[in-house]
């Protein structure tokens, strides 16, 4: 059995009882062991150990929990752990419907992205910086060459492009050597950008971070390159020219 993501409130039950029984009227504010070790047995068996649990945590609902998954996948539970379901959590108020899973998940992005050292990223910065955007790139990509055409374009514009390395399928892709040897170059900008030019570059190996930027490009929900991450967390997949890209950045 696979456990299905990405289904929009599809009520997914583990087979433990009733979604609000007598248990949650006696939860704790903070997610018990118990709930955590329930839920990722049943996660983990559900899906051939392919699925974890990162984190259980309250909800401003005193009977549910969220529950994230390594994916950055975001499902919700009560606190028997009987049923997971999927989907974002809105809240009302005096101006419409506010989105807290939204708001929580572009935290998290933002948290997970300054986690990593600018070292790892090839970043290419204009001489005034009037926003950031942290990019998953595949060298053999042809929206991601594009993206990269535009680069004088965005640092004129003072957008700062900072490239992480997102090889689509992973350790599997025709582009996973490749990236391998960008970021292993001595000149890792000139590598990039003669690789995005369809030009051979030198076969290099080193301790490198393709794989984990690769991993944490999935925990963001990126799907395909380019993915941009915006610097209050959003992720924008695929190409974006210019002057879209700095009014979405809010750029005058």
């Amino acid at each position: 059995m696979t456990l299905p993501l990405k289904t929009g409130l599809l009520l997914i039950s583990l087979g433990f009882g009733a979604l609000f029984g007598a248990q949650a009227q006696a939860q704790n504010p903070n997610a018990p062991q118990s709930l955590h070790e329930k839920l990722s047995q049943a996660i983990e068996v559900a899906s051939q150990n392919q699925l974890q649990i990162n984190s259980v945590t309250a909800t401003p609902l005193s009977t549910i929990y969220e529950v994230e998954l390594n994916t950055g996948e975001i499902l919700y539970t009560d606190v028997s752990g009987d049923y997971l379901f999927a989907g974002d959590m809105y809240k009302t108020t005096a101006a419409g419907l506010l989105n807290l899973s939204a708001s929580k998940r572009q935290q998290r992005n933002m948290e997970k992205i300054a986690a990593v050292p600018e070292d790892q990223m090839i970043k290419f910065t204009p001489d005034v910086v009037k926003a950031t955007i942290t990019v998953f790139t595949d060298v053999d990509c042809t929206y991601c060459r594009a993206l990269h055409r535009d680069l004088e374009k965005n640092l004129a514009a003072g957008i700062e492009v900072r490239y992480l390395a997102y090889p689509r399928g992973g350790e599997n892709a025709e582009s996973f050597q490749k990236m391998i040897s960008v970021w292993c170059s001595d000149d890792r900008k000139k590598a990039l950008t003669q690789a995005k030019n369809g030009q051979n570059i030198p076969t290099k190996t080193c301790d490198n971070h393709v794989l984990e930027h690769y991993n944490l490009g999935n925990e963001l929900g990126v799907t395909g390159t380019p993915a941009l991450v915006f610097p209050d967390g959003r992720v924008i997949p695929g190409y974006v020219e210019t002057e879209r890209l700095a009014a979405m950045l809010k750029i005058n």
